[in-house]
């Protein structure tokens, strides 16, 4: 009997370990510092790391990168408007790659993202170049620049 019990712990126990939220995805798979940091100083990190589900379209480091360097620390400056910024990442729901659609998608922060499938998917003007990263509350699609609410 203890035996099972023990090896019931280990198997809960590696499950936990196994299983992480968007935010400690994202943290994890290195190239989303920027972003990593962004959603801290958006005070969006609990939410994030909430039941969900959430697609969320992340932009690297490098696209980021992209972003020219005054712009990016005004934005980083502003709590309210750089948690607009990344909610506009943000699709409630859980969309994989083959669930994709073309056409507009209402994002957490309220405007509306254009898809389209042709020659790639892409999220607005970003191209999506990676998908289907699984989180245990949603998924993320890695997007190659950041993407701005009209």
């Amino acid at each position: 009997m203890k035996h099972a019990i023990a090896i019931a712990t280990l198997v809960f126990v590696a499950a936990s370990a196994q299983a992480k939220d968007i935010v400690e995805t994202a943290a994890s798979a290195g190239q989303f510092g920027t972003l990593t940091t962004a959603i801290e100083k958006a005070g969006l990190t609990e939410t994030l790391k909430g039941k969900g589900p959430f697609t969320v379209f992340a932009p690297t480091d490098a696209a980021f990168a992209k972003v020219p360097k005054a712009q990016l620390d005004a934005l980083l400056a502003d709590r309210e408007k750089l948690a607009a910024v990344l909610t506009y990442h943000v699709v409630p729901g859980s969309v994989m790659a083959k669930d994709v659609k073309p056409g507009k998608v209402r994002t957490v922060q309220g405007s509306e993202l254009t898809v389209s499938t042709r020659d790639g998917v892409k999220v607005d003007a970003a191209n999506v170049v990676k998908t289907d990263i699984v989180a245990d509350n949603g998924v993320i699609h890695v997007i190659d620049s950041v993407v701005l609410p009209q």
